[in-house]
């Protein structure tokens, strides 16, 4: 009887748990279509999503072993997901090209994580900005954009601007800086281009005075084609090296993992609803483009968000359009998944999507090969 009771126990935990990830899968279905502000919660469902979904596949398996109906229970909860589930899992299987590599641009997103400058150890500083530096020459991009970059003013060991000018032969740059004028120090992000702008601006987000996040924008010529870039990164959460405690390994005392919990929801909380707002004024601003358009940067959001959903509404997300996988970007501590992208206008095409191998940032550099359309 004993082990009758058990059983049925267990069956009851599972049950439960089994209605508790198909309201998790529902509500993360939800999250890219709903506004933040309207109910706070739901960005976390769409950001544990990935935890939901592998949850669901092995509770269909167990069911299934069960021969029980909550099969078909969790499979429907799946199904209702659609295409939804495809921004986070790409899978492709076609590459169209141009005739002539002569008519691409070669793109590349990069958050450079300031070029590891507050390194305490000056010869691991060095290391990371150069292997930075190197890697954007091995990809060699006509159109580099840059997000948590840092330049000083000359005289410098850390001019990166004018040593990638100069390395890389670029003639043209867009940026925009929090400048401190004490150690002559720019914070910010750039955009770096072989080719003319003819024009640029920014796309002033509400709390420009007070944060480090910017969007860019510039039209860029090459032969007969103009596009027009835009280089954004996003509101960060803004973590400090202690909220990074609960994933450090001196971290044992349960008190401090949960303060730190509710710090990084309250971090996150706040950071939500000011990026669908920056998001939602790029997107508007977009719209008064009068060439086709590319979107690189830091999105500090995952495919199953607001923000993305309001990119990927008008535009198409060059990772699935060309690559196969879920494409991790982001390497720190809390684990994000994909959250740097290069999307692009429906007149443009894309291929050779690569998503860097080696980290130098606690980001993987992203470039891709876009090109014009034949009509």
């Amino acid at each position: 009887m004993s082990w009758f009771k058990k059983i049925a126990r267990f069956s009851t935990v599972i049950k439960i748990l089994s209605v508790t990830v198909i309201c998790c899968l529902l509500l993360a279905y939800l999250a890219p279509f709903v506004h933040p502000n309207s109910i706070r919660i739901l960005p976390f469902f769409g950001l544990t999503y990935p935890i939901f979904i592998c949850l669901a596949l092995v509770l269909m398996i167990y069911w299934a072993f069960a021969k029980s109906r909550w099969f078909f229970y969790i499979l429907v909860a799946i199904v209702c997901g659609g295409s939804l589930h495809f921004r986070t899992l790409s899978i492709h299987f076609s590459d169209s090209k141009p005739e002539t590599e002569v008519d691409s641009w070669n793109i590349m997103s990069y958050n450079v994580r300031l070029f590891d400058v507050y390194n305490s150890s000056i010869e691991e500083r060095n290391k990371s900005r150069d292997s930075i530096v190197s890697y954007i020459q091995r990809v060699d991009p006509d159109v580099a954009c840059f997000q948590e970059f840092f330049h000083q003013d000359k005289p410098s060991a850390f001019s990166t601007r004018d040593t990638l000018i100069e390395l890389m032969g670029y003639k043209y740059y867009h940026e925009r800086y929090s400048h401190r004028i004490r150690n002559r120090q720019n914070f910010g992000i750039c955009m770096l281009s072989k080719y003319p702008i003819i024009a640029k601006g920014d796309v002033m987000f509400e709390n420009f005075k007070t944060t480090d996040n910017y969007c860019i924008y510039a039209d860029i010529v090459k032969g007969k084609d103009t596009i027009r870039f835009y280089d954004i990164h996003l509101q960060s959460i803004k973590l400090q090296q202690q909220d990074y405690e609960l994933f450090g390994e001196k971290n044992a005392q349960a008190g401090s993992k949960s303060s730190t919990i509710r710090l990084l929801i309250d971090k996150l909380r706040i950071a939500y609803p000011a990026r669908a707002e920056q998001a939602e004024r790029v997107v508007e601003h977009m719209k008064t483009s009068p060439y086709p358009v590319v979107v690189c940067g830091d999105f500090n959001d995952t495919p199953m968000s607001y923000v993305y959903n309001q990119f990927n509404s008008s535009l198409v997300d060059s990772f699935r359009e060309t690559s196969s996988g879920i494409g991790v970007t982001y390497v720190g501590r809390v684990p994000a998944g994909r959250i740097d992208y290069i999307f692009h206008s429906g007149d443009l095409g894309a291929y050779d999507f690569e998503i860097q191998k080696v980290a130098f940032s606690d980001h993987r550099a992203v470039h891709c090969r876009i090109y014009k359309k034949q009509l």
